[in-house]
């Protein structure tokens, strides 16, 4: 079999679709190598080494360096899942519609894992023809979303829609992040020109939707840009996903970087009942609200369990590649 480089555009369960000189072909993972811990399991957007065979499935047997990669874990406590969602895009729609999916809190920690994971954040708000006046909104994502592009849109009647341009130029990849009846298949519908992606209906009580996304997958828009749709996603824990722990604190920089800026000189501080207590100042002030202070706290310890976890899983990815290096050596005989 020949061995190629290809790029992944979408995941069904076991079974890669690839994009190949221009053409769809399909392919399975070598069990072998990702099943010892020898190579990051792959998802839409990575390149990767492939084994074809023009008569079945081609056999994927290496996943390339990426140069962004976004994972969600589950924010559970005691839940040690682990989801690859998409890799080597360039930028990060955030999508929150402006009706009950609006939640500030949850564009923190959206905005958190975005910055981690390499891509440039926008905030997309949706569904601007639903709402008398956007600003309101916009004056909320501002106030979390610090130096963040905040884009209202409407894909019903094009509103906003060319501020997205220059997000969208040929050759870039982007990738679409927001829970289930934000409208993220009717935008990519609206940026593509056609209907490349089922609509489904939101319940009015909670303006939640199905999950008209069923898997990741790749999309081509006119322009040569390409979008990674990812199925709905209500709760995105942190997730330690490299190796350089700092990718999580320069987030948490990022995004709370007002409130880092107001974190006491003492460092056994609890900013509960301590005299000189900087953030209790700032609560009591108003300058800093209880529920952003308690965010942070929340996103802080999970970064600090992720840390962790990261940790364990490299040693034990080292185990294993130590024990299959010794398993292809074991019987050979040196002279």
């Amino acid at each position: 079999m020949t061995e190629t480089t290809a790029r992944i555009c979408a995941v069904h369960k076991e079974r890669y679709e690839l994009l190949l000189g221009g053409t769809i072909t399909f392919a399975k993972l070598k069990t072998s190598v990702y099943l010892n811990n020898t190579e990051p399991y792959p998802t839409v957007g990575d390149d990767v080494t492939v084994l074809l065979n023009p008569l079945g499935d081609s056999v994927i047997i290496k996943t390339l360096p990426r140069k962004s990669f976004f994972a969600r874990s589950d924010p559970n406590p005691g839940v040690y899942r682990e989801q690859a969602v998409a890799a080597n895009f360039d930028t990060v729609f955030i999508l929150q519609s402006m009706n009950q999916n609006f939640n500030v809190r949850r564009l923190e920690r959206t905005l958190t894992l975005a910055w981690q994971s390499g891509g440039a954040p926008v905030v997309v708000l949706t569904k601007q023809d639903l709402v008398p006046d956007h600003s309101p909104y916009v004056r909320e994502a501002e106030n979390v979303a610090l130096g963040v592009d905040i884009v209202p849109v409407s894909a019903k009647s094009g509103f906003g829609l060319e501020r997205l341009d220059s997000y969208l130029q040929s050759g870039m990849v982007s990738v679409f992040l927001g829970s289930s009846g934000v409208g993220k298949s009717s935008l990519l519908n609206a940026l593509a020109g056609e209907t490349v992606m089922e609509v489904s209906e939101i319940r009015e009580d909670d303006a939640r939707g199905r999950h008209t996304t069923t898997h990741r997958q790749m999309v081509r828009l006119p322009s040569g840009a390409f979008i990674i749709d990812t199925p709905g996603m209500r709760e995105m824990g942190i997730s330690q996903n490299t190796d350089n722990p700092e990718d999580v604190r320069g987030a948490l920089n990022e995004v709370f970087g007002d409130v880092e800026n107001l974190i006491c000189r003492f460092s056994d501080c609890k900013h509960q009942s301590e005299p000189g207590c900087a953030v209790r100042a700032a609560i009591e002030s108003g300058e800093l609200t209880k529920e952003r202070w308690d965010a942070y706290v929340k996103l802080k310890r999970e970064a600090r369990y992720a840390e962790d976890k990261a940790a364990a899983i490299r040693e034990k990815s080292a185990r294993n590649q130590g024990i299959a290096i010794w398993s292809r050596n074991r019987g050979k005989v040196v002279w």
